[in-house]
């Protein structure tokens, strides 16, 4: 799937100096580290499995074009692949595509929320009304702070436009699943496995140092690295929390960009 829009994207930066991060092939932590060299070690049902979510591409079945291009700029700023080269990034939309084509529910659903198929729907046109109506464009035709904006006033349940359209359902609990769907598929990927270290599915092997947080013979070391967000991003900006001056939060630096 191409990348939301064809703007170029702004870099990682090092701090202090705010020269460049240049794109990895496996950022994180854990450079060198593959899961996959460990699936000898995997029964051959959850070596196939896994080594699918690399091998097997996905098309696009429930949402329509235009509804892709959106909801795929969505998600590229939920969770940003600046780090990664271009052949590495992890594709989320179609997961999301497949789970609400085969109608892969939870088997209950709140009151106050549509099905998921129609809350995805209402989201994407509710996310294009609010950009033309704020910015004149696209949403994916935006500028990655104004994408960040929009999805920041969702995020608060405060949305700038389109409020016709979020009356429609729970705004709060559309974006707790559609966070839910976005991190639960990258983290489902091998890909992203490497870049936290994680060794992959234990069985039938198990693990041997249980105690004193020893690593595995086959894990290696972590070997951190401080950054900060594209200067183009929000995503590091300081904001008061639970309204006191006592706490600060750095929403991007919960983890590796």
């Amino acid at each position: 799937m191409p990348r939301a829009n064809d703007k170029e994207r702004l870099p990682l930066t090092k701090p202090p100096t705010g020269a460049a991060l240049p794109q990895r092939e496996q950022p994180g932590y854990y450079p060198g580290f593959s899961t996959l060299k460990q699936k000898q070690y995997w029964d051959a049902a959850t070596r196939r499995v896994v080594e699918e979510r690399v091998s097997k591409q996905k098309s696009i079945r429930f949402f329509t074009h235009e509804e892709a291009r959106t909801m795929h700029a969505v998600v590229d700023r939920i969770l940003p692949q600046e780090d990664r080269t271009e052949d590495r990034q992890i594709h989320i939309l179609p997961g999301i595509d497949e789970r609400l084509y085969e109608n892969k529910l939870d088997g209950y659903r709140f009151q106050d929320m549509p099905p998921d198929q129609e809350s995805y729907r209402i989201a994407a046109h509710a996310f294009e009304e609010m950009a033309q109506t704020l910015h004149g464009r696209t949403f994916h035709e935006l500028s990655v702070r104004e994408q960040e904006e929009i999805l920041k006033s969702i995020h608060k349940a405060k949305p700038q436009a389109a409020q016709e359209l979020w009356k429609k359902m729970n705004i709060e609990r559309f974006w707790a699943m559609l966070v839910t769907d976005v991190v639960s598929i990258y983290y489902a990927h091998p890909w992203a496995w490497d870049e936290i270290g994680y060794g992959g599915p234990a069985y039938p092997r198990g693990y041997m140092r249980l105690e004193e947080g020893e690593p595995e013979p086959w894990e290696v070391d972590e070997q951190r690295y401080e950054w900060e967000a594209p200067a183009d991003s929000i995503s590091d900006a300081e904001e008061l929390h639970a309204g006191t001056g006592e706490h600060l939060a750095h929403p991007g630096q919960a983890g590796t960009h």
